[in-house]
């Protein structure tokens, strides 16, 4: 059964997540103790418990959750206003300048380890995350579609799973060879695919003067 907490209780509660994610993105998940987070966040033994009722692994649930809500707002407000190629360079500068920031290191991928990708809270994290993510791309890339940037023709949704996997094998090399340029390359080369399909997209009715024969 879920907690009825109140404001406070909340208002604990997320700031136990949030600096139980901070000690864990330092120390690393196998590294950290439940008593490092109790001296980061000041809170009791008896306090963390009533929390996370199932200690440790519930613990690392509400911070694999932390995380992936992260890495959605790292990328906003770019990621909510893809409609515009500056806005999806804006975009694409500020999703290469969060990995590369993170470097080898992916703390949702370390909290899976540890509590279980096959863990139904833990599925359910991962998918809903991916969920959102290709949702914000494909939204993006409708946006472009009404302003007759790209070809009406494409489908957004597979353009998006797309692109989206792109991203996650650049971020999964990067993470293995501490070089970014897979995910960049998989980022431009999506996009330039989008710019490449605007021919396709002159409005109907109008003809191109230029490719006219006289």
């Amino acid at each position: 059964m879920a907690q009825t907490l109140t404001a406070k209780g909340r208002a604990t509660k997320a700031r136990i997540v949030e600096g139980a994610a901070e000690e864990l993105r330092e120390r690393g998940v196998a590294a950290t103790t439940l008593d490092d987070i109790r001296s980061r966040t000041g809170t009791s033994k008896s306090q963390l418990f009533h929390y996370f009722p199932g200690g440790r692994d519930d613990l690392l649930l509400a911070v694999a959750q932390f995380e992936a809500d992260r890495v959605l707002h790292d990328q906003q407000p770019h990621l909510g206003e893809l409609d515009s190629w500056q806005s999806w360079q804006q975009w694409r500068d500020a999703l290469v300048d969060r990995y590369e920031s993170q470097g080898d290191q992916c703390p949702l991928g370390s909290l899976f380890l540890q509590v279980g990708r096959d863990r139904p809270g833990a599925r359910a994290i991962v998918l809903e995350l991916m969920r959102q993510w290709q949702e914000h791309l494909a939204r993006g890339i409708r946006a472009l579609q009404d302003g007759g940037l790209v070809s009406p023709e494409l489908d957004p949704r597979k353009e998006a799973a797309a692109l989206l996997a792109g991203i996650q094998g650049g971020v999964l090399i990067m993470m293995s060879t501490g070089n970014s340029a897979h995910l960049r390359a998989a980022v431009d080369t999506a996009t330039a695919h989008l710019r490449a399909s605007a021919a396709d997209a002159q409005p109907r009715g109008r003809t191109d003067h230029r490719l006219a024969v006289p």
